[in-house]
């Protein structure tokens, strides 16, 4: 099963497939797209990644973007999939909406696996079905009605997020600040380096930041900061042509002895080292 629904004006698009690996390059379009990946198989699905293996077991979602580097050659079981790009539904602009920017999308570092709970299954079954039925209902509102059930599914994807995911200690707007944070650091983890930077724009102190991240997770602000610029920089190194000095200018280091310092501190190897024990599928 492979559905579309694209409008070539807008360069938008909204797609469902019961295989991804089968059917990712026959779509209008494959590339910067959100993906919403669930195992409906009765058996654990293997993918990668950014080259690191996953497992998503039956019943479960998990959801990538357009920064990750996601990879089914290890998968031998199909693995449906929801993708769009923001085009067709912008995640940041409706985030009011659905509150899903730092949990589900952009700003989680960790992949977000939720599990259906058996008594959600049906639900999220019957929402399959009407997206089918959509899906072959082409007229001029076809589009409008996908984006509402886009929406529908992932208030309840955020949902189970917030309950599996996140700790119960923490109210809303707790919440909402580490999503905030979050988001912040995934658009400025190349040129702001402290907790302090974040907080200003939070309207918070970097004490207010550290407490809620120790209820939330064992990570600090600090950590998560310097762990997302490691991530992007094994990112340009596994997936990219560029050579080590061009990847430390470009992720604000203006020494690459400062960056190879870093980047060692974070990885236990060096940049030449890491290429070499990438090579070597080390």
């Amino acid at each position: 099963m492979k559905l579309e629904f694209s409008n070539p004006k807008t360069t938008s698009i909204f797609g469902l497939t019961d295989d991804i690996l089968a059917n990712e390059a026959s779509f209008s379009i494959s590339s910067g797209t959100i993906k919403i990946l669930w195992n409906r198989n009765n058996t654990p699905v293997k993918f990668e990644v950014d080259g690191l293996e996953i497992e998503l077991l039956p019943g479960q979602l998990v959801t990538t973007t357009y920064l990750q580097h996601v990879s089914y050659k290890v998968s031998e079981l199909p693995l449906t999939a929801f993708l769009f790009n923001r085009e067709f539904y912008c995640i940041t602009d409706h985030d009011s909406e659905v509150s899903c920017n730092g949990i589900l999308f952009f700003g989680t570092q960790d992949l977000p696996i939720i599990t259906i709970p058996k008594e959600q299954e049906r639900k999220f079954n019957i929402l399959l079905e009407v997206f089918i039925d959509e899906f072959n209902t082409p007229d001029k509102i076809q589009g409008d009605m996908l984006q509402m059930l886009l929406k529908r599914l992932i208030i309840m994807s955020t949902r189970l997020a917030k309950e599996q995911l996140i700790v119960k200690k923490l109210d809303n707007e707790h919440i909402d600040v580490i999503r905030k944070f979050n988001v912040l650091v995934d658009l400025h983890f190349k040129t702001k380096r402290k907790v302090s930077d974040y907080a200003d724009m939070l309207y918070k102190s970097p004490k207010t930041l550290s407490n809620l991240f120790a209820i939330y997770n064992q990570k600090s602000p600090q950590q998560i900061i310097l762990e997302r610029l490691a991530l992007e920089a094994k990112r340009l190194m596994n997936f990219s042509d560029k050579q080590n000095q061009e990847i430390a200018y470009e992720l604000g280091f203006n020494d690459p002895a400062h960056f190879s310092r870093f980047f060692k501190k974070m990885t236990a190897y060096s940049p030449t080292q890491y290429r070499e024990s990438a090579l070597l599928g080390g």
